[in-house]
């Protein structure tokens, strides 16, 4: 990374307040920056690091009023945190674009298409038919299955595992270690107490601008297709079942477990180690807190907690009394102690 501020403040719509030609190296966070890097405050809590850090550019707010003297140049946008995952995603832009090329060894299958500035690093396994779109980095040790299909501008990190026919859209990022379309977690109990495998021949596919974290493992349907829709946020350590519906711009943190046959609405927000039962639907736009199980279909707008996960407002309720229950516990065993001494009192006169 080697830009001004001035070049920085022009992709972010920003305005600069200090040395426009300062020579930008690095982002780093606020409070342990280095001399030539970049840094933002979006966190009231964090302003004091504003006064002694070491960065020598700042994003803040437009509206940002200093308390006290700042030596740092800094750069007015609209919103920082914004700002500065746009400027994140900018180096990942120029970082991506300099890698183009096929590695060796590297393997590619008959009849496999893929577009312009490709980059295929070492000991990566592309199957037969598959079509590449532009630009798509794909790293070492990375495995196609046959007949799937790469839209333009993917990134798939070291060590992904990509089953046989599955789609993925444009503007992805697939992270180190992710497998999409593995065999789907189906077996038919038999008489003697054994299981029977059930073959899973349906595929996976992800829509536009899908983020799928490191580790996280997404099966393929038994008949049709698990879908991500575009613009899905998944961390990692996800697992999702076979044939579950995920839609648009839904986010899911790390170590939470979607059970087969499921389907989760728009823009909705998941929590880490959250669980959920199969054949529900999780409606739109809602929230699910960390750690709560959902074992029923769900409103849109909810905002749930719990196992099993309920209403936020009747889960404080509830956990109010909950925190009580000693106190309550201690009140009881004190009025059956009073009702005893109160019967032999009784039984004596």
């Amino acid at each position: 990374m080697n830009l001004t501020v001035g070049h920085i403040a022009s992709l972010l719509n920003g305005t600069v307040e200090g040395d426009e030609s300062g020579l930008i190296k690095a982002i780093a966070p606020i409070e342990n920056a280095t001399p030539d890097s970049i840094s933002f405050l979006s966190n009231p809590k964090y302003e004091n690091h504003l006064y002694s850090t070491s960065a020598s550019a700042v994003l803040v707010a437009s509206d940002f009023n200093p308390k006290k003297k700042v030596n740092c140049t800094l750069i007015r946008v609209d919103d920082p945190y914004l700002a500065f995952t746009a400027l994140q995603q900018e180096l990942q832009r120029i970082s991506s674009k300099s890698k183009t090329g096929i590695e060796q060894p590297v393997f590619i299958g008959e009849n496999t298409k893929y577009g312009g500035g490709l980059y295929a690093g070492a000991f990566a396994y592309i199957g037969k038919n598959v079509t590449i779109g532009d630009h798509v980095k794909i790293y070492p040790q990375v495995h196609i299955g046959d007949n799937s299909v790469i839209g333009d501008h993917t990134i798939i990190y070291p060590g992904v595992k990509i089953h046989e026919r599955t789609v993925i859209g444009r503007y992805c990022n697939l992270q180190a270690g992710a497998v999409i379309g593995s065999h789907g977690f189906g077996f038919a109990p038999q008489a003697d107490g054994s299981y029977k495998n059930i073959p899973q021949t349906g595929n996976v596919q992800l829509g536009d601008h899908v983020d799928i974290g490191a580790n996280t493992t997404i099966d393929c349907a038994t008949l049709g297709t698990t879908i991500i829709e575009s613009g899905v946020k998944i961390d990692n350590l996800v697992q999702v079942a076979h044939n579950v519906k995920i839609g648009e711009n839904t986010v899911i943190a790390a170590q939470t477990g979607i059970s087969g046959s499921t389907s989760v609405g728009k823009q909705v927000l998941i929590g880490g180690q959250v669980g959920t039962v199969g054949h529900i639907h999780i409606a739109d736009h809602t929230k699910v807190g960390a750690r709560s199980g959902v074992t029923k279909n769900t409103k849109s707008d909810q905002v749930l907690f719990g196992v099993p996960a309920m209403d936020r407002n009747g889960y404080l309720k509830s956990y109010a009394v909950y925190k009580k229950l000693p106190e309550l516990m201690s009140r009881i065993e004190e009025l059956e102690r009073n009702a005893v001494t109160l019967k032999s009192a009784n039984t004596q006169t």
